[in-house]
């Protein structure tokens, strides 16, 4: 049986009156006594009835609704931001209509287009992997859309922006692993063309050329997928353990890069952090249940949704069209944890382990000499 929501119409049928009262009595006009409101809100009630959205949309000319578009909602770093919308979307009695990219451009388009369709009063958006031609989000924008760009951002439309402090992060993040006698530290990033990708490798370059090291770009490897598709950091990862003089040490340069890297080391049996070393932007909380716990850049994504939805909301409801514009830089925390703790060099460990096993020998033929003198004499 079809599901049927409950009407105006069911509730003018229920007490006897007409729809344009019962609209009224809903509405609180003054028209209506507080007799007739009392029991057109009674019997409302009993027929749990809500009203309808679209019905209103069409009436306000605002549907209260929000697009955003991410990446993937799996990723708990976008889950995180998704869940700072929300917070400010809900109090402010917006809905929030979520759509998923998965890193592809066509997909982006088509979320796009179906958001719009629902009459969306704005969009927040991380742009995917793919996207390079801003051409779709323009023509909503140029018709007057509100957009907001968060952490994937594009500088050609005039609107707000929200991302972390991306080159801080990574010069950060690169200087801590020099600072733990790492000597190669490659580099796994995003599509070179996105905003974070270049932030990022600006600040892990600007890191190395202040300790003294020069630049290989053969060791700083882009994943146009952002690390969805695994086969991609796989492949990457063994150009780079393939390497006649490897890298000690990688800093991924997001949450799937960060953890796909560590997924392989663990495959290839190479030790971390004794072996090579692991460090990287992610914001999940099971990074520190890992074996060996990961080092990360966490970046504070409650609050960039928050503050993306409250510069949406200054775009929707502002009575005067906006000329000035926010770009909102959150600071990013660095977390050290034992995927960067080297014990030592690895021929250091080995030596160890060979005293250790000579030693163990040396008490064995100890033990057995004083074993056959208890025996024999």
């Amino acid at each position: 049986m079809r599901f049927e929501a409950v009407t105006i119409k069911d509730i003018a049928r229920e007490l006897g009156l007409s729809t344009s009262t019962v609209s009224r009595a809903l509405r609180d006009s003054y028209e209506i006594s507080s007799d007739t409101k009392k029991i057109v809100l009674e019997c409302a009630d009993r027929l749990h009835y809500t009203p309808n959205p679209i019905a209103l949309s069409l009436k306000e000319k605002r549907s209260r609704s929000i697009g955003v578009i991410v990446c993937e909602i799996a990723n708990s770093y976008f889950s995180q931001i998704i869940n700072g919308i929300e917070s400010i979307a809900y109090n402010k009695g917006y809905n929030v209509i979520i759509s998923q990219s998965h890193e592809s451009f066509e997909r982006e388009v088509k979320d796009l287009n179906y958001l719009a369709s629902r009459s969306i009063d704005g969009l927040i958006i991380s742009v995917s992997s793919e996207t390079e031609n801003m051409e779709h989000l323009k023509k909503l924008h140029d018709r007057g859309l509100p957009i907001v760009f968060f952490d994937r951002v594009s500088e050609e439309m005039k609107t707000h922006l929200v991302i972390v402090d991306n080159f801080k992060g990574a010069y950060e993040a690169t200087a801590h692993l020099i600072q733990n006698g790492y000597k190669k530290i490659a580099c796994l990033a995003n599509s070179s063309h996105l905003s974070i990708a270049k932030e990022r490798i600006g600040g892990y370059k600007q890191a190395l050329i202040d300790n003294g090291f020069s630049i290989d770009e053969t060791i700083i490897k882009y994943n146009n997928h952002g690390g969805i598709e695994r086969h991609e950091i796989e492949k990457n990862m063994e150009e780079l353990i393939s390497l006649g003089e490897r890298p000690d040490a990688v800093l991924g340069l997001s949450d799937k890069l960060t953890t796909g890297a560590l997924r392989f080391l663990q495959h290839k049996g190479i030790n971390v952090p004794n072996e090579m070393g692991l460090i990287g932007f992610s914001n999940s909380d099971l990074t520190e249940l890992l074996n060996p716990s990961l080092s990360i850049i966490r970046q504070p994504a409650l609050q960039m949704g928050k503050t993306a939805m409250e510069l949406l909301l200054q775009l929707i409801e502002s009575k005067r069209p906006t000329t000035q514009f926010a770009k909102k830089v959150l600071h990013t925390e660095l977390i050290v944890r034992n995927s960067t703790k080297r014990t030592g060099s690895l021929n250091h460990v080995k030596s160890i382990t060979a005293a250790v096993n000579i030693g163990c020998l040396q008490l064995a033929h100890l033990l057995s000499a004083e074993i056959l003198k208890a025996v024999f004499l």
